[in-house]
């Protein structure tokens, strides 16, 4: 863990500001003085211009970076190549931040100035291995899913609107069933108002069929990734590739930056932390990280 009695003077703290198109970065020295600030493009050129001026201002210690599960994953993962130490940020507490103002060289020293004080420890994913290939693929499985339910909720919402022969057809069928005959309807030449929702429903029922093969195709993807990456994992009871994936990806690829058990139930809201107050004694729940990232993570959607 990088702290202030490890830093000295003349060790400098880079802390990255990171956004879409551009990250904002300031270096700071062991005793917390601002030493330079710069603005780089988040292109692999732009990357090597951080490091290379980043390293004019001083030995570098450590690289205090903001989102490196999002805007910041493609620096992290350049910084690591280039043999730096990297340490996940949090944003500003919205405290601090509220009173002190926001511009994104404020955030970028408070990123520096949270490394230096110890307050920021954690290790950033690698995201360079099975598990981020894991990861990409929950995505793309997580929003077909998701874009299959909508298809078929919109098709039995126009079978209960449809006309009353093209009801009686398709209503009490199962899902299966309702797909497969919706996806043989054929609306004729004729402009009426049961040619125009035969072709609606032909067009829904083929939607889900396809995102339901895309769905298939993904999960036979998956199910081979997880079992290389976690072969014990996958063969205990009850856990199947999706379970076993929500897991790895919580881990990452570098799942020694868990020290311990006690660190991972702290990533996903699950330990205990003290919360008394005089007389009270009790603990509750960790919420440092919020139930939707949680949600996310498992998902893949973000990397926390």
């Amino acid at each position: 863990m990088t702290n202030i009695a490890q830093i000295g003077p003349t060790r400098v703290v880079i802390g990255v500001d990171t956004h879409k198109d551009l990250h904002v970065a300031v270096a700071l020295d062991g005793l917390g003085r601002r030493i330079d600030s710069t603005t780089i493009p988040t292109t692999t050129a732009g990357y090597a211009k951080l490091v290379a001026w980043a390293e004019t201002a001083g030995p570098v210690e450590a690289f205090g970076v903001e989102g490196t599960g999002s805007y910041g994953a493609g620096l992290a993962r350049h910084l690591r190549a280039a043999d730096h130490h990297v340490i996940e940020v949090v944003r500003p507490n919205r405290q601090t931040r509220r009173r002190n103002g926001k511009s994104d060289p404020a955030d970028a020293e408070a990123a520096a100035r949270a490394v230096i004080s110890g307050e920021a420890t954690g290790t950033p994913k690698s995201g360079d291995d099975l598990v981020e290939m894991i990861r990409v693929l929950r995505v793309a499985r997580a929003t077909a899913m998701k874009a299959r339910t909508q298809a078929l909720n919109a098709l039995k919402s126009l079978v209960v609107t449809a006309p009353v022969e093209l009801r009686d057809q398709l209503r009490g069928l199962s899902t299966a069933a309702l797909v497969a005959t919706a996806a043989r309807l054929r609306s004729g030449r004729e402009a009426t108002t049961t040619a125009a929702n035969k072709t609606a429903l032909r067009a829904l029922a083929g939607r889900y069929q396809a995102l339901d093969t895309e769905i298939s195709t993904l999960d036979g993807q998956l199910a081979e990734l997880t079992a290389e990456a976690a072969p014990k994992l996958v063969e205990t009871f009850g856990v199947g590739p999706d379970t076993a994936g929500a897991l790895l990806v919580a881990a990452g690829d570098n799942p020694d930056r868990l020290r311990s058990e006690a660190a991972f139930a702290m990533l996903c809201g699950a330990a205990p932390v003290e919360a008394s107050s005089g007389k009270t004694v009790r603990h509750r729940l960790n919420r440092c990280w919020p139930t939707g990232w949680v949600t996310m993570a498992a998902t893949g959607l973000v990397r926390l």
